[in-house]
């Protein structure tokens, strides 16, 4: 199959071993570790098989840093939302699997992705892009962590008149634009990579804005992981969202 084909199927089945585990009764820590740990076997084992030639960068995995030097590297965040997944029947976790290709032609350098939200049934990818849900709120929606909020965005929010909508994983926060539960998704104070690709590559297809949260470029295989901020958000509202960024900066 394609990448963009194999990124949702392998997302889908980290996801099936993912509610299976959920099902076995285990809570708190112990459900957390045995979700991480299951979900970056199922993906190891196919990215072993069916990309064996292709390096990987993962949360749940030692960083092999013979990736910055590789073609084409597969950047995956087996369980993203964690906390929330531990939390039965909370539905705002992911599975993010994301292509990254030397010679891609863009910016970001990435190709391919696919974002699953197993609890949903739900898989956004780059072979079908998504197609952004015609908006039906008057007010700005942004989406946000339901633990540990920016502070410069609820001055934001306070500017434009927005509605802070908490939610958990990054990429059902990315995904929430997608699907017009949010207008946009505005963060900074920490993420790496793994955090991001995925749903930046399923938006970008989508053809929502992307970007730092100064406006530029997101980028990705680098030798360092972090990638502490990040906006993604519909076209219109991108720029009075950055131009307040610029006035008032993000501490």
């Amino acid at each position: 199959m394609d990448d963009h084909a194999f990124a949702a199927w392998a997302a889908e089945q980290a996801g099936v071993r993912l509610l299976e585990v959920r099902a076995q009764g285990l809570e708190g820590r112990e459900l957390k570790d045995a979700g991480d740990a299951a979900a970056q076997e199922v993906l190891a084992a196919l990215l072993a098989e069916h990309r064996p030639d292709d390096s990987v960068l993962s949360e749940e995995a030692r960083d092999d840093k013979s990736r910055v030097d590789a073609d084409r590297v597969w950047i995956i965040d087996p369980l993203d939302g964690t906390r929330e997944f531990s939390e039965p029947p909370r539905d705002d976790w992911a599975v993010h699997v994301a292509l990254w290709e030397r010679n891609a032609g863009t910016t970001d350098g990435l190709t391919a992705g696919a974002v699953a939200q197993p609890a949903l049934g739900e898989t956004f990818f780059t072979g079908t892009p998504p197609v952004v849900a015609e908006r039906t709120a008057d007010r700005l929606r942004i989406a946000v962590s339901r633990t540990r909020p920016p502070g410069f965005v609820q001055a934001l929010a306070e500017e434009t008149n927005a509605e802070l909508v908490p939610m958990g994983s990054a990429g059902v926060k990315v995904m929430s634009v997608v699907r017009d539960l949010a207008d946009a998704y505005v963060h900074a104070g920490g993420q790496y990579q793994w955090d991001n690709a995925a749903p930046v590559v399923v938006a970008r297809a989508a053809g929502l804005h992307c970007s730092r949260v100064d406006g530029s470029p997101l980028v990705y295989n680098e030798a360092d992981t972090s990638l502490p901020d990040l906006l993604v958000c519909r076209p219109e509202f991108a720029e009075q969202i950055l131009e307040f960024v610029r006035r008032h900066g993000t501490d």
